[in-house]
């Protein structure tokens, strides 16, 4: 059997799962390579997380003018130019990628910047003709955005969440494929900076994984912000004429209407980039293209893990982080947690309004026949909401009737994304809404709404 392997671990893909598990593995003792045909850091860093929450940032900047005028400044707006904000976003991604470069030359990680192949159980080919032999191999080769019948992308008319964060102009008008979490917060990127926008979701409301009463806040938020909002519609065919895209769209009761856009943005999901790895000659197992895993992320085939994307957990940077460190920790014989808890996933939406939730919604207890009771808290109700003017959103709980546990927590307002820490922690440590109700809050602070609504689960919420 050989025993002379170059690295006691190759990870193919170097994005947020790739190369958090590469480190991890180089600090507890092992050789480790990663291979990345692109730049480091991945969709999430370089197209998707990081750019989009720089566009984000920017957005809000821009919208924050019309606050400015209301305090008698004039702002003229017609030097404004898009293809400096696109820059920012790119500077920012850009500035990420070279500092994952440095860290993985800091944990003597070895760099291929090259397209990777598995070649056999220990065995990685590279574009380049050069093979790699591990000990172990971690498969993290991400997702790609998943088209629809009839509208394939050409990042042109018919964009990706990709082609989308890559526009260096604004379209006159948008219209948006899905109101999950990437439609939402390109939603509001371009409306805020004055796009037309119009988000068409197949289910019967935005964010449709989240808890009800959350969508149900964004809906009215959006149509503050003069997005227009259709849900229970799908978009059967266009047509592109003129240079715009005429959209068929049906809706439950199977009513037909045409819409008409500049651009088209599909944001349906994703599709794991599992095919042409070399899987199906070694035996791995996959399912609908998700790589079948155990609990510490090892395939079928002994010695060969999979992370991230392109198995079938949360589609997360941080989820695909976790699980990255997870591999490499059982790799190095260490006693790492099994794989995670999904009712213990924080998943954040950075529109503004901000969504943070965790845990069980109340339609997901209401399936599983879970009990459960709930108590919420407005965000107008701590003073530094509304002395900054953002007093709408709220923080919702669910939690056991019996114990008071924690089963859910969910969170739609300024600094939700935060916010929603706070009792993720509590939950992980065992706590009960009692222990954060009890604890002193600064004041004022958005934390304090956590604090409010932990008390309303006790019953004495005080300003409300």
């Amino acid at each position: 059997m050989k025993t002379d392997y170059k690295y006691d671990v190759v990870i193919i893909g170097g994005g947020p799962g790739g190369y958090v598990a590469a480190i991890r593995a180089s600090q507890l003792g092992l050789r480790a390579a990663v291979v990345e045909k692109e730049k480091v850091g991945g969709v999430c860093l370089n197209v998707g997380c990081i750019p989009s929450k720089s566009l984000i940032h920017q957005a809000g900047l821009y919208r924050s003018l019309s606050d400015l005028e209301t305090l008698g400044i004039s702002i003229d707006r017609q030097g404004f130019d898009y293809g400096k904000v696109f820059q920012k976003s790119r500077k920012a991604a850009d500035t990420l990628s070279k500092g994952v470069n440095f860290l993985l030359k800091k944990n003597k990680v070895d760099l291929y910047n090259s397209l990777g192949t598995l070649s056999g159980k220990n065995e990685v080919s590279l574009s380049s003709g050069e093979k790699l032999t591990g000990k172990n191999i971690i498969i993290a080769t991400g997702s790609s955005p998943r088209e629809i019948p009839g509208f394939a992308f050409d990042e042109k008319y018919i964009l990706s969440s990709t082609g989308a964060i890559m526009q260096e102009k604004l379209p006159e008008s948008i219209l948006i494929i899905g109101g999950g979490a990437i439609g939402v917060e390109f939603a509001y990127i371009m409306a805020s900076f004055g796009v037309e926008v119009t988000v068409v979701e197949v289910m019967d409301r935005l964010l449709p994984m989240e808890d009800e009463e959350i969508s149900g806040e964004l809906d009215r938020a959006f149509r503050k912000q003069k997005i227009r909002v259709k849900t229970g519609t799908k978009a059967l065919s266009k047509e592109i004429k003129d240079g715009r895209v005429s959209v068929v769209l049906e809706d439950s009761k199977g009513e037909k209407e045409t819409l008409t856009a500049a651009k088209v943005l599909v944001a349906v999901g994703r599709r794991p980039n599992s095919a042409g790895l070399g899987l199906e000659s070694l035996g791995i197992e996959t399912d609908r293209g998700f790589i079948q895993v155990g609990d510490y992320y090892q395939t079928s085939v002994p010695g060969i893990y999979a992370i991230g994307d392109v198995i079938n957990t949360p589609l997360l940077a941080h989820v695909a982080s976790k699980e990255g460190e997870i591999a490499a920790e059982h790799i190095a014989g260490k006693n790492p947690p099994k794989r995670l808890d999904p009712l213990s996933i924080p998943s954040a939406v950075y529109s503004e309004p901000q969504v943070a939730s965790f845990g069980y919604t109340e339609w997901q207890a209401k399936e599983e026949g879970i009990a459960y009771e709930k108590a919420s808290f407005p965000f107008r109700g701590a003073g530094k909401s509304v002395a900054e003017e953002r007093p709408d959103g709220f923080i919702k709980v669910l939690f056991d009737p019996a114990t008071k546990e924690f089963l859910g927590a969910h969170c739609i307002g300024a600094n939700a994304t935060e916010l929603i820490h706070e009792i993720l922690l509590a939950k992980k440590s065992e706590l009960l809404p009692e222990d954060i109700a009890s604890m002193v809050h600064a004041h004022p602070t958005l934390s304090e709404a956590v604090m409010e609504s932990m008390r309303a689960v006790e019953g004495w919420a005080i300003h409300i």
